[in-house]
């Protein structure tokens, strides 16, 4: 393909995902309310627990009405998901080799899962977080929450422990095009757990250690299946190479 096919073929999957993103923002706009009630869950459970007035506040006229299309663009982005990502995808599988597309699926197929489960470990984390951090305030003082701020703090906190879950899959792939060994992933495992258990602390700051664990631990059991499968690869590596060495060999 010449450079000004490859330019039009890209302005067709960029208006097919945009459409999917409108299509599915608009979805959003009718779900909004139902993730602003369940989001609202923590804020209701303050007033509740610690005895003190609790609410959302918006700052400005527009605030209500800004924080609703963010929040339908948010589910759109989420709803569309599977159509703008089979379209960057396919927009570069031309390009690639039979070895990268074998990547590329295994890393897709394996990341989206992990993703989707880390993100949903952070949203039971949210009631726990808010909870506690409210908590710090003078029991003679309101919690009066900007809508706008308690949003952007869920989703960073959601998205963040969703991450945290697809590391893992990063060192696999960093293993199978030959930059990190798996020796090198198990020699550095009492600095992954350090950094597991931060992780963990921040993200959890609950009052009870149990939220710490009950996050840590799929961490910790995703990080050491990260270097088994590293480890088979490498054996694996390790045997074609000695058969080829022996065939040239002979």
């Amino acid at each position: 393909m010449t450079l000004a096919e490859h330019f039009v073929e890209l302005r067709k999957r960029l208006y097919r995902a945009a459409l999917a993103l409108l299509i599915g923002s608009v979805i959003g706009w009718f779900l909004s309310d139902y993730v602003m009630n369940a989001m609202r869950g923590p804020i209701t459970a303050i007033a509740q627990d610690q005895g003190r007035e609790a609410m959302l506040n918006y700052d400005s006229i527009t605030g209500a009405f800004d924080l609703k299309m963010q929040v339908a663009i948010t589910i759109g982005a989420i709803i569309s998901s599977p159509v703008w990502l089979y379209q960057i995808w396919a927009f570069f599988v031309p390009a690639m080799t039979r070895k990268e597309k074998k990547y590329g699926f295994g890393f897709f197929f394996t990341a989206v899962p992990l993703f989707i489960a880390g993100g949903v470990c952070g949203w039971l984390l949210v009631p726990h977080i808010v909870s506690l951090l409210t908590s710090f305030a003078p029991e003679a003082d309101s919690a009066i929450i900007g809508a706008k701020t308690y949003f952007d703090f869920i989703l960073k906190l959601v998205i963040a422990v969703g991450i945290a879950f697809v590391l893992p899959v990063f060192l696999v792939l960093l293993n199978f095009v030959g930059v990190l060994s798996a020796k090198s992933i198990i020699a550095s495992w009492r600095w992954a757990l350090i950094l597991i258990a931060l992780f963990t602390a921040i993200a959890t700051p609950a009052a009870d250690v149990l939220s710490m664990f009950l996050l840590a631990i799929p961490m910790v059991a995703l990080y050491f299946a990260a270097y088994g499968v590293a480890w088979l690869h490498d054996r694996r590596a390790v045997k074609n190479q000695l058969r080829i060495e022996a065939e040239l060999a002979a």
